[in-house]
């Protein structure tokens, strides 16, 4: 089970990387288009696709790295016997929420490769299939990070104190 910790942990943040360096180039290629009174045809295109390949590549690292948005003020005045299970529990629901997600879009990410679907208008007309397959592969990271947050906390919880700390920098 490590190995699948460490590759998920890799993984994730190789994405993370990927993704904020497309955000990085993004702006250039957008002052560039304002500086230059739109030299990029579909610029909105490029952009919009972007968005939404950014956030599902970065949404692995967030969950892995417990950056979620999470509201445990009333979680936490629980026994820890009971926080342990809400814990699980919503990791559960989270996996599923991202299950629901490859469900759902699977028949129209592969119709999209097949059939090569564009997006846009005009001179510049940009590929759905990227953003389609990286909301796909984000999701399988989420999905898998969400099961290894569920597993680490509820098996390994000397490893959740370990990873808080290297995380924040302070001991117990």
């Amino acid at each position: 089970m490590n190995s699948i910790v460490t590759f998920s942990d890799k993984l994730s943040k190789l994405l993370m990387v990927l993704a904020a360096a497309w955000a990085f180039c993004l702006t250039f290629f957008i002052m560039l288009n304002i500086s230059f009174r739109g030299i990029f045809d579909g610029m909105a295109e490029i952009v919009t696709a972007s968005i939404v390949i950014i956030v599902f590549l970065q949404a692995g690292y967030a969950i892995r790295s417990r950056s979620m948005l999470r509201a445990d003020f009333l979680v936490s005045r629980f026994p820890d016997g009971v926080q342990k299970f809400l814990l699980a529990f919503g990791y559960i629901l989270g996996a599923i929420f991202f299950l629901m997600i490859i469900f759902g879009g699977w028949d129209e990410s592969v119709l999209s490769w097949v059939e090569n679907e564009f997006e846009g208008e005009g001179a510049l007309r940009v590929p759905a299939w990227p953003a389609r397959w990286a909301v796909m592969g984000g999701s399988a990271i989420a999905l898998l990070n969400y099961l290894v947050l569920a597993y680490i906390d509820v098996f390994m919880p000397e490893y959740v104190d370990e990873e808080l700390d290297a995380n924040t920098g302070s001991g117990h």
